[in-house]
């Protein structure tokens, strides 16, 4: 019994120390070696809150928020909640206890300068350890916002750990992103909201590369653009190739891997 209680009093003398650590200054550092050492040059991927290359961009939406939002909901996914307090300490829980939360948070990703505009998910087995997601970042304001153009990340949470570089409790990914935007798209075509789905190759650079997490992912280079709403209220929504000109020139800017075709 005394054994368990000095094992006991250990575990929760390093855990202030560790969460200072692990989520203070790991993050900090990281963050200061990029504003000196500067950001890689891979701008087909988001980053992590620490500068860090995350996950590719496989998916763009054409559509309103509120068509964004309405479709996500028909397919079965559920928009993520914001980091807070609150929804850390119930994320915590619900994946160490194994409880329910249909929208725990997603960790934030930057582009085009900011974290993600929207976050939506599909909980596996009852509980945030496993998951479908996508992250999503408005590229465009149009006068119209049905024509509002999205970008987004979508991949496959299958297990949680610890990260490699900030000891940070986090999501692991399957290496296949492309399963994951294939089954974000089919989801969404079974609603009957979609006006039409573009699959256009060699959107950026098929290859493979390492996220925050330190897992590896894998991707064709191909990008799903899905226009939201019924076909014959959207004839002014774009071709598929104006969408990609607009997308390319947002994030790849000069560097466009698509001059090179």
């Amino acid at each position: 019994m005394k054994r368990l209680s000095r094992t006991a009093a250990v575990v929760l003398l390093l855990f202030p120390a560790y969460a200072v650590f692990a989520y203070v200054v790991m993050p900090v550092s990281w963050r200061q070696y990029h504003r000196i050492a500067g950001f890689p040059r891979d701008a087909g991927v988001t980053r992590t809150a620490e500068g860090l290359s995350a996950d590719p961009l496989n998916v763009a939406f054409v559509g309103s928020p509120s068509d964004v939002a309405a479709a996500r909901g028909a397919a079965g996914w559920t928009r993520a909640d914001r980091i807070s307090i609150r929804s850390g300490v119930r994320d915590a829980t619900s994946v160490v206890f194994h409880r329910p939360y249909d929208s725990a948070p997603v960790s934030t990703h930057v582009l085009l300068g900011r974290p993600q505009d929207l976050a939506f998910e599909q909980t596996v087995g009852g509980s945030p350890r496993q998951r479908h997601h996508v992250r999503l970042w408005r590229v465009s304001r149009p006068a119209d916002p049905r024509d509002t153009l999205w970008i987004g990340a979508a991949s496959y949470d299958r297990s949680v750990g610890l990260s490699p570089y900030t000891g940070e409790v986090i999501h692991h990914i399957e290496t296949r992103v492309d399963t994951e935007r294939d089954k974000l798209v089919a989801d969404l075509e079974e609603t009957g909201r979609l006006a039409r789905v573009d699959r256009v190759e060699r959107w950026g650079t098929a290859g493979r590369g390492r996220n925050g997490s330190g897992d590896a992912w894998e991707t064709d280079g191909s990008i799903c653009v899905v226009v939201l709403g019924p076909a014959v209220e959207r004839p002014a929504a774009g071709g598929a190739e104006e969408v990609l000109r607009a997308l390319r020139t947002a994030i790849f800017g000069a560097d466009d891997p698509g001059d090179a075709s």
